[in-house]
C-alpha cells in the first residue's frame, strides 16, 4: 500500500525530517507517520481522497489538510537534494567510480559519469493557458522535468517543472546546470567528468551528445550505438518513479489549477532515491553498484 516496508517507514520519516507529532492551525493533530503514509498511500496509485479515507479513518478535509502540511514538510526538507550537485556522494571519488563502471560496461567515453535527458509528465487539459503546457513532440499537455541519472540508479539532479512546450536545450540554458557542473564536477588535475545526452543536447566539455548526421563513419556509428546501450538506464529510472507512484501515471488525476503537480513529481523522485537506496534498483544492479544508505543520501 505504501511501496515500503513496514520496518523502514518509521527510519523513512526520521530521515526526511517529517517530526513526530504535526499540529494544523485549525486544531486538526496527526503523527508524522500517519502523515508519511497517507502521502505516500496518495501517491502508490490512482486514488481519490475518498478512496483512502477509510483506511486512515478520516474526513476528507483532515486528510487534505495533512496531505498538504506532509507534502511541504518533505519537500522543503530535501529538495535540495536534487538541486545541488555539491553533495557527498557526488564526491570526486564517487565520480571516479562512476565513470569506471560505465566505461566497463560498454561506453567507449572514459569520463562519463551520467545520464541527462527530459521528461514530459502528462497533466489533464488546464482550463486555461493550454498552449503553453502542450508539448507538439508528444502531442500531450504535460510539465517538463530534466533528470540526471547515476549508475547507482539515484536522481542526482532535477530541474522542473516548466511548460510542457519548452525544448531540451532551452530547459539545460534554464536551469543552470552547465554552470554547476563546470565549477563542481572535474577531476583532480582539472579535466571534467561529464554527461551523456540525446542528440537534443548541445556539445560542452561537461556534456556529450551522440554524433549527428545520416553520413556517420563505421566508428561513429558504433560510438553512438554503445552509448545508447549503456544510457538506457535513464528509462529504466522513469519507468520506477511511475512504477512505484503510479498516481503520476494518469494524466486525468493531474489537474494544474487545483493541485501541486509538479511538487508531486519532485517528492515522488524523492521517494524513489530513498527506495533505491534501501531496496537497490535495476540500473544500480546493471552497472554493479551499491546506492549509499537512506541516512548517507539525505545528511
Amino acid at each position: 500500500m505504501f511501496q515500503f516496508e513496514k520496518q523502514h517507514i518509521d527510519r523513512l520519516r526520521v530521515a526526511l525530517g517529517i517530526p513526530p507529532k504535526i499540529v494544523w492551525n485549525n486544531g486538526t493533530v496527526a503523527s508524522g507517520i500517519e502523515g508519511l503514509c497517507i502521502v505516500l498511500r496518495r501517491l502508490s496509485y490512482p486514488n481519490r481522497l475518498e478512496d483512502i479515507s477509510p483506511i486512515f479513518q478520516r474526513p476528507l478535509y483532515e486528510l487534505s489538510y495533512i496531505l498538504s502540511k506532509t507534502l511541504d514538510i518533505i519537500y522543503n526538507n530535501t529538495s535540495q537534494k536534487l538541486t545541488s550537485l555539491d553533495q557527498e556522494w557526488l564526491s570526486e571519488e564517487y565520480l571516479r567510480t562512476f565513470a569506471e563502471v560505465i566505461h566497463e560496461r560498454g561506453s567507449p567515453l572514459l569520463n562519463c559519469w551520467g545520464f541527462i535527458d527530459g521528461i514530459v509528465m502528462p497533466i489533464c487539459r488546464p482550463t486555461r493557458h493550454q498552449r503553453i503546457v502542450y508539448s507538439g513532440h508528444k502531442r500531450v499537455h504535460g510539465l517538463k522535468f530534466q533528470s540526471v541519472i547515476a549508475p547507482n540508479g539515484l536522481v542526482a539532479n532535477l530541474f522542473g517543472p516548466i511548460e510542457g512546450r519548452s525544448h531540451d536545450s532551452g530547459m539545460l540554458r534554464e536551469s543552470g546546470l552547465m554552470n554547476q557542473l563546470e565549477g563542481t564536477i572535474n577531476r583532480v588535475d582539472g579535466m571534467p567528468y561529464s554527461l551523456y545526452g540525446d542528440p537534443a543536447y548541445p556539445l560542452r566539455p561537461h556534456l556529450i551528445a551522440p554524433y549527428r548526421g545520416a553520413a556517420l563513419t563505421a566508428e561513429e556509428q558504433e560510438f553512438n550505438k554503445l552509448m545508447s546501450a549503456v544510457r538506457v538506464s535513464v528509462e529504466w529510472t522513469f519507468g520506477k518513479v511511475l512504477s512505484l507512484f503510479a498516481f503520476l501515471d494518469l494524466k486525468k488525476n493531474l489537474k494544474l489549477y487545483l493541485q501541486t503537480v509538479g511538487k508531486y513529481y519532485v517528492v515522488a523522485t524523492i521517494f524513489t532515491n530513498c527506495h533505491t537506496c534501501l531496496y537497490g534498483s535495476e540500473t544500480g544492479t546493471f552497472f554493479g553498484l551499491s546506492p549509499p544508505t537512506l541516512e548517507e543520501y539525505l545528511q
